[in-house]
């Protein structure tokens, strides 16, 4: 019997995606010494040869999603004109909110602010300087760049797929460019890239995630802190992820975002009344203006006359993580935002999320940074992992709040893996979205397999490692995306022009309908015939190439 009979997959995407993951987890778990010390000199290399690219990649991805909200094309709907989105604004927010940001914000939320504070690129730290600047850059990290790079790859993928009839993959927005050879081996090879950048993207979440948790599981019953413990809670949560992957789209992922959103609210919502509440809203108005005020400055900053190791370690790893998480958030965008317009799209993607990243940062990080002001190590002398849970034990209902916090992670670890399979089982299988469910479950696991070999080959190191790594050749294929997506736009608006110079709307007469002037003019075309100027055949719909 042929292997695809009960499988859907396409060989040419499948297998050598697995021999590298093979290939890596392999060195990863056989050798972790060594690999740490490879990656630590892949990081290195990227940083100091690679950075620029980085910077400029990010940057033209953020000023081209601008200008197509402006643009004349923001009015092209994602799919037929007549279709209407599938979800309510409040599903739709909840489930981008979810798989964009999830578990690394609020792993960073309170210890980003606290590292820029206390070791800042560019000043002295702790001061009150120090720590205004340091919600400077962390909005800055969490901000609209990470949401363009996400807007990038989803518009690519839902206008191709959704209005031009092309399979929901990572290949099909480079139809423009290559036209029928996206289907070989070029077309491979994107989609292959794709699959080791979503892996690890979501592998390095999963990592921090697990960390988090048993950071949390220590302050609460004092188990430790150990790998082993972080391997345990990965296969156990990951198999709890088997069940929304199991379930789907609507039942699975549609009902955990929601959950989870109401959750993440109501976390924020209490740290915002149990702390300083003015202090917390006099900080958010000052955090936005701090962030937009130097916005442009701040997107070309290398660190030049530097060494670059705050750069490497901080905004290359958010670039390299959020690109490597591209395909897995814009292709899981995409196929929510079906029946939107291209501003909607836009606006909704770059502006609601990051509004409430916002909040989230401010209403965790200024608290956290006054209690550090007030008493000088209380939250910075603690592990990363720690810091959270530190903030929460200065407040009322601890141990509540804290349980919380870890059902926020882990509902964010099972709506990151599920979402991630889900991705990765449409790369591999040329695009289909409705893969046989045990497939899904499959790549489930494999991400699992992939945090835990991190986890063990060198911590958080490794794991900023591998974003900055995968990401790397990403940025190229999402350069060229832009410019695809551009080309096809253009041509789409061209078409339409000609058609209505061979076809003009016709006014209609005083006292007459809309439908009537409709009937009045076919009847006139028709009496009249075609214009000189009227094409031999009818205009193709596809995209130019």
């Amino acid at each position: 019997m042929d292997w695809n009979d009960k499988l859907d997959l396409s060989p040419q995407v499948f297998f050598p995606a697995i021999l590298v993951i093979a290939v890596f987890i392999i060195f990863g778990a056989g050798f972790t010494e060594t690999a740490a010390a490879v990656f630590d000199t892949v990081q290195e290399g990227i940083v100091a040869n690679f950075g620029w690219f980085y910077i400029l990649s990010v940057a033209f991805f953020l000023g081209f999603v601008i200008f197509l909200l402006f643009s004349r094309y923001g009015g092209i709907r994602l799919g037929p004109d007549d279709s209407e989105p599938e979800y309510s604004y409040l599903s739709w927010f909840a489930m981008l909110f979810s798989a964009g940001m999830g578990i690394g914000l609020v792993f960073f939320s309170v210890a980003e602010p606290i590292f820029h504070y206390v070791d800042p690129p560019l000043m002295e730290g702790g001061t009150e300087e120090a720590a205004v600047d340091a919600m400077r850059l962390t909005f800055f990290h969490w901000g609209f760049h990470a949401w363009a790079i996400y807007i990038v790859v989803g518009l690519s993928l839902a206008y191709f797929s959704f209005r031009k009839g092309l399979p929901l993959s990572i290949r099909s927005a480079f139809y423009p460019l290559l036209g029928d050879r996206i289907y070989g081996p070029i077309g491979h090879l994107i989609d292959i890239f794709a699959i080791f950048g979503t892996l690890f993207g979501v592998a390095t979440s999963l990592g921090l995630g697990v960390m988090q948790v048993n950071a949390g599981l220590d302050f609460l019953l004092d188990v430790g802190i150990s790998d082993w413990i972080q391997i345990g809670l990965i296969a156990a949560i990951t198999l709890v992820a088997t069940v929304s992957v199991v379930a789907g789209v609507d039942k699975g992922i549609r009902r955990l975002s929601n959950f989870n959103m109401v959750m993440a609210v109501a976390l924020a919502l209490f740290v915002f009344v149990a702390g300083p509440s003015v202090f917390i809203l006099n900080s958010w108005m000052e955090n936005t203006g701090n962030y937009l005020q130097q916005l442009p400055a701040t997107t070309f900053w290398l660190d030049a006359w530097g060494d670059g190791a705050w750069q490497g370690g901080w905004t290359l790893f958010y670039w390299g993580w959020w690109i490597a998480w591209s395909p897995f958030v814009g292709m899981f965008i995409a196929r929510i935002s079906r029946g939107r317009t291209i501003r909607e799209f836009v606006g909704g993607v770059l502006l609601v999320p990051a509004a409430f990243t916002t909040f989230w940062l401010t209403t965790f990080g200024n608290t956290a940074l006054a209690a550090e002001r007030a008493d000088a190590g209380v939250i910075s002398d603690l592990a990363t992992e720690q810091m959270l849970f530190a903030l929460l034990q200065g407040m009322p209902l601890t141990v509540i709040t804290s349980i919380v916090a870890m059902l926020v992670i882990i509902a964010f670890f099972v709506t990151s893996s599920d979402s991630g399979s889900l991705v990765i089982d449409m790369l591999a299988s040329g695009g289909n979205p409705d893969t046989p469910k045990a497939q899904r479950v499959f790549w489930a696991l494999l991400e699992g397999v992939v945090a835990s070999v991190l986890l063990l080959a060198g911590g958080l190191g490794a794991l900023q490692t591998a974003a900055i790594a995968t990401g790397l050749p990403f940025a190229l294929v999402l350069t060229l995306m832009c410019f695809a997506l551009l080309k096809a736009l253009r041509s789409e608006r061209e078409a339409e022009t000609r058609r209505k110079k061979v076809f003009p709307a016709r006014r209609p007469e005083r006292g007459e309908t809309a439908a009537e002037s409709s009937v009045a003019g076919l009847a006139a075309a028709r009496e009249h015939g075609p214009s000189d100027d009227a094409p031999a055949r009818p205009i193709a719909p596809d995209v130019d190439r």
